[in-house]
């Protein structure tokens, strides 16, 4: 049974009473193969290796990694500094943008200007500049065609296709209404009133017999919607069940700020749901004396679309 006796740094000094001179290290200490040497460099140094590797990393992202990711994105591209690849503008701030209007509205016609926008109309003069706006952003499915006669003659692969004409299909717009207080709700109940006016013609007594009145649309700056006629051919409203209704009162002349229900024999009410999606289905429309005026040209450029072609 061997003895070993250990110094203080825990090698061991003495095996079975006989001095060692040096302490046995790597694959020929205890319990190591015999026929194995030391541990080689480049695995005893591999923990320093790590040590300098990872550091190279980190100096890498601290130091100029963001530029490999760049070269990558810019590869093909002009190199940095060519005249091809600098801003030919510096960046610059101003207010004259939020200032502008964009939003997605319909105007009120003069035929329903006429009554001076009273009653159940007074929010859409009063809130939002006579014109029927969407609070929040809506969506809006555009679509344009060019309709072509096929013209297939016989013995023949391939059909001709003859121009016929083209044509601004009719919009879809989507816009969600919420209502947290009687003054929303007001102006939820003018919209719906708006729609319901602008889908009827002027009949019955003192009438003059004239079709639903046409809408100017405008949206998104002066390249999208800017003064397009349109009639409004559909529109729906969701009332849900799982919503609560806020009520809103209608009194003759200008919309008080807060309710005065006064007498009950005075005031009528509405209840408008707290949440309701609007959908209307708008068709663009043109008189012929405004195709006439119409300009491929002046089109191509942009410089009618402020008359309502789109």
């Amino acid at each position: 049974m061997s003895r070993n006796i250990l110094n203080s740094k825990g090698e061991v000094q003495y095996r079975n009473g006989k001095k060692v001179s040096k302490p046995v290290v790597g694959t020929s200490a205890g319990g190591q193969s015999k026929f194995s040497g030391n541990v080689p460099d480049f695995i005893s140094g591999g923990v320093d290796k790590i040590k300098d590797i990872g550091q190279g990393i980190f100096d890498g992202v601290t130091g100029g990694a963001e530029d490999l990711v760049a070269n990558l994105r810019s590869k093909g591209l002009p190199g940095k500094g060519g005249p091809d690849f600098q801003a030919k503008q510096s960046a610059s701030f101003t207010t004259e943008l939020e200032e502008k209007d964009w939003r997605v509205k319909l105007s009120v016609p003069s035929a329903l200007k006429g009554a001076n926008l009273s009653g159940l109309l007074t929010p859409l003069r009063i809130q939002s500049d006579n014109a029927m706006v969407f609070p929040y952003t809506p969506t809006i499915i555009i679509s344009h065609s060019a309709n072509y006669t096929n013209v297939a003659p016989i013995h023949n692969n391939y059909p001709f296709f003859a121009y016929q004409n083209s044509s601004v299909d009719a919009m879809t717009i989507v816009g969600q209404f919420y209502c947290q207080n009687s003054l929303e709700a007001r102006y939820w109940t003018a919209c719906l009133h708006y729609l319901r006016a602008m889908t009827k013609m002027d009949f019955g007594s003192n009438s003059t017999g004239a079709p639903p009145p046409i809408a100017k649309l405008n949206g998104y700056g002066d390249y999208v919607f800017n003064n397009v006629p349109v009639i409004i051919q559909n529109f729906t409203v969701d009332m849900p069940n799982e919503v609560d209704y806020v009520s809103c009162s209608f009194t003759p002349g200008e919309i008080p700020e807060y309710d005065d229900y006064g007498s009950a024999g005075s005031v009528k009410f509405g209840w408008a749901p707290s949440e309701s999606q609007f959908s209307i289905t708008v068709q663009p429309i043109y008189s012929r004396d405004k195709q006439n005026k119409f300009s491929y040209r002046q089109f191509v450029t942009g410089d009618n679309l402020g008359k309502g072609y789109i």
